[in-house]
């Protein structure tokens, strides 16, 4: 925000000036800089990649400089190039079963060809943007080829770690196994254990030394420990050997069957393809997570990404290194340590070179086993039991177990096809498979479908629908999310004839919580509040706002005339609305709502508003519950501190949100068209929110915490608080811009505030939202020159992330 344009506004003076350089004067020469943080974060990304690189190549049977060329590439070419600036690609454990075959079938010149062709696919994949096509893949499928390659490395490693040598399958291996028991080497051994130990603990470390050692990458310290021990202890074991750069092998023509030739290509490009896209989505997701580095890099461009990747396998199979992919580890790390733009990425793979060029005498001292632990401790993790509890929770296990199972006993590719195939069938299946029950409760009689309501159960509905008795209400509840055009018709005929021979019928969608039907009134043609079947039919007596209803399909008839007191129908609108709540909404959010209750509120901001029932907090900030600790008063008024005011609610508040819930941000929310802004407007200065008479209301005693703001827009020594995109509409939307600055005025009085501001935990914001417009507006650029009165557009600025 601090980059939009700064004025400086007058009473008299409506123009805006902006400093630009004259037309004769040529632009001030740009320096390439980088950042302290980027210059940290990629000495941190550094530290892991190392290890694991060498790691990985030892892990596929490649040359242990194949591991640094990739690591280079993918640092230096696919972080110049790519489409996540943050995302940090390399070699990666997801490829290591992928590459290892393929060096094992055709040999190595071979497989460096099979990655510059992969990517060349994959630059023909990015110019055809497709890349978002690969995120359609069933997120079980994904997870349980990540689960089997994890296997499969784990047993292979397992080998290497107990001082043998790997076999070319997961049979093989497990077969040779009891065999390399009885055959264990003590030292080799011995450093494996070491490192897993120092791996499982490093991190484990309580209290603030905890804190410090935990800015050292656990993988460094697992291979130095070892590496350290081993060179001080004399052990004799196997450690890493690099030959000289002079006979590594490049690239050459690929030299096989064409058709496995083609399967080897599609294979890497495929796990290389759908591993990045799924990590720059995961990078998206960590950035988003931190407001200020949102804001600065913007979210990914996925087929700019698949073209930087299949540049990187280019540049590193020709270089005659690994398959090159976005890697998880390496990119969040980069992100926890504080990287903010792709220079991060990039000096990394400056680092890597480096090493690789002048650090050749001290990697000769890691021993192999400590390698391979590590890598064998990273291919255990990728058997992620929060997948595993995901794809239970959806039902999806099947497939998950069939990838996971498909990829240890036959490939990678043919793994993934088998899963794609089993989740055709699962979906299939629940698409066919729909349970129609009826039963009675209390003279209402209930209808529930279970699966997706499709033809092939219209006649089954239709015959349970005949059941129900005429001139009864009728529920009907679709525990579904999806409905054809074939059930949607007999549905509405039957609500029809239903209603005319003097029932009712009210059809909900018990999953997504949206009111399909309504009884005691005919369905209105063309309102749109579902939007998968039936059109809503809305009562006249009520309105039938229903929870979680998409807004923007958002349509309430209200009664003609206000119910009179006494009036038994004045209770029912509230009656409904609890009664729809348990029925729809409640079955949703209980689990959410039971871990609230357990582990109590931790809101993260203060979200200080106004009263006006217009104002949906939650909407617009698309927040949920235990998100927002939400104090709304009549003029989002905060007293100044120390003022009698005989209600110390809005303090009070303050001091339990900064004290005690520790909340980081504070927001001051005005909103266009308040009542009391305008009350306010009107009141006469002289009469000091009295009556003529002298009688004053608790209102006007109350709105005199707002004629600081009338004062403020009055002052002519003061800019007027102003919107960016264009001039407030009049004085009323004057004084509830100036009234929301005014009110972060009063908050910095605070005690508890000033303190959190000085200590730098806590943020002020301020914000204006345009009921008429849906449009929300950011007080920008704070602590600038005439910066702290402007309300920014968000929709000017990319926040989407």
């Amino acid at each position: 925000m601090s980059a939009c344009v700064r004025t400086r506004a007058t009473d008299s003076d409506t123009n805006r000036t902006q400093r630009v350089h004259q037309p004769h004067s040529p632009p001030p020469p740009r320096r390439f800089r980088i950042a302290g943080a980027d210059v940290s974060a990629s000495i941190a990304v550094f530290l892991i990649a190392l290890p694991l690189s060498l790691g990985i190549a030892l892990a596929t049977g490649a040359p242990l400089q194949a591991g640094l060329v990739a690591a280079a590439a993918g640092g230096l070419v696919a972080g110049l190039l790519g489409g996540c600036p943050l995302q940090v690609s390399g070699p990666a454990a997801g490829l290591t079963v992928v590459t290892a075959d393929l060096i094992h079938r055709y040999g190595w010149r071979t497989t460096c060809a099979v990655t510059v062709l992969a990517g060349l696919a994959q630059l023909a994949l990015g110019c055809l943007r497709v890349a978002r096509t690969a995120l359609a893949v069933s997120p079980a499928i994904v997870h349980g080829m990540l689960a089997g390659i994890g296997v499969t490395i784990a047993v292979a490693q397992l080998h290497i770690v107990l001082g043998g040598t790997p076999q070319s399958s997961v049979l093989a291996n497990l077969r040779a196994l009891p065999a390399q028991l009885a055959d264990l080497h003590p030292a080799d051994v011995a450093m494996s254990v070491l490192t897993l130990a120092l791996l499982l603990l490093w991190t484990r470390v309580p209290g603030r030394l905890g804190h410090l050692m935990r800015k050292i990458p656990a993988a460094l310290v697992a291979v130095a420990g070892a590496t350290l021990t081993a060179s001080l202890a004399g052990l004799s074991l196997a450690k890493v050997d690099l030959p000289s750069w002079s006979s590594h092998a490049l690239a050459g023509l690929p030299e096989g069957p064409v058709l496995g030739i083609a399967a080897a290509v599609l294979t890497t490009t495929l796990v290389c393809s759908v591993q990045s896209l799924l990590g720059a989505v995961a990078v998206d997701k960590l950035v988003a997570g931190q407001p200020g580095l949102s804001a600065r890099v913007g979210r990914s461009d996925l087929n700019r990404e698949l073209l930087g990747q299949g540049a990187a396998n280019i540049v590193s199979g020709a270089l005659g290194g690994l398959p090159v992919a976005g890697v998880a580890v390496r990119s969040s790390a980069n992100v926890q340590a504080g990287a903010v733009s792709r220079n991060s990425t990039m000096l990394h793979g400056v680092l890597v070179v480096i090493a690789a060029l002048l650090m050749v005498p001290v990697l000769e001292l890691i021993p192999l086993a400590s390698l391979a632990a590590l890598v064998m401790a990273v291919g255990i993790q990728m058997v992620s039991l929060h997948h595993i509890r995901t794809v239970t929770r959806h039902r999806e296990v099947l497939v998950y177990a069939v990838t996971t199972l498909g990829v240890v006993f036959l490939g990678v590719l043919e793994g993934v096809l088998l899963g794609v195939t089993v989740a055709v069938a699962v979906a299939l299946n629940r698409l066919a498979h729909t349970r129609i029950t009826h039963d009675e409760q209390e003279g209402v009689h209930h209808v529930h479908v279970r699966g997706q309501l499709t033809f092939l159960a219209v006649p089954r509905l239709s015959r349970t629908l005949h059941l129900v008795p005429q001139g009864t209400h009728v529920v009907v509840e679709l525990d579904g999310s999806f409905m054809d055009h074939a059930a949607y018709e007999s549905l509405q005929d039957w609500q029809n004839a239903h209603t005319a021979r003097g029932g009712s019928a009210e059809l909900t969608g018990r999953r997504t919580g949206v009111r399909i039907a309504e009884h005691g009134g005919p369905a209105e043609p063309g309102n749109p509040t579902n939007p998968t079947g039936p059109t809503s039919a809305t009562s006249s007596e009520s309105c039938r706002c229903h929870p979680w209803t998409p807004w923007r399909q958002h349509r309430c008839e209200r009664p003609q005339s206000a119910p009179r007191s006494g009036d038994p129908t004045s209770g029912h609108q509230l009656a409904r609305g609890i009664s729809a709540f348990q029925r729809n909404t409640a079955p949703l959010v209980r689990g959410e709502l039971a871990r609230l209750a357990r582990e109590g509120q931790q809101p993260s901001q203060l979200f200080l508003t106004c009263a006006d029932s217009r104002l949906v907090t939650s909407m617009i900030t698309s927040s949920g519950p235990g998100d927002l600790f939400v104090v709304r008063n009549v003029g989002n008024l905060v007293p100044p501190p120390g003022e009698e005011s005989g209600d110390d609610s809005v303090a009070a508040a303050i001091e339990y949100a900064v004290d005690v819930l520790r909340v980081r941000s504070i927001t001051v929310c005005g909103h266009s068209g308040c009542g009391a802004m305008q009350a306010l407007l009107n009141s006469a200065p002289e009469s000091a929110g009295s009556e003529p008479g002298g009688v004053q209301t608790p209102l006007k005693r109350w709105l005199r915490h707002g004629r600081p703001s009338l004062e403020r827009m009055a002052d002519d020594g003061r800019p007027w608080a102003r919107l960016a995109t264009r001039a407030p509409a009049d004085a009323v939307e004057q004084l509830c811009l100036s009234n929301v600055v005014q009110q972060l005025e009063h908050l910095r009085g605070h005690e508890s505030v000033a303190r959190a501001l000085r200590e730098g935990a806590l943020e002020l914001h301020g914000m204006y939202f345009h009921v008429g417009e849906a449009q929300a507006y950011l007080l920008g650029g704070e602590g600038e020159e005439g910066g702290d009165e402007l309300f920014i557009d968000v929709g000017a600025v990319d926040m989407s992330a």
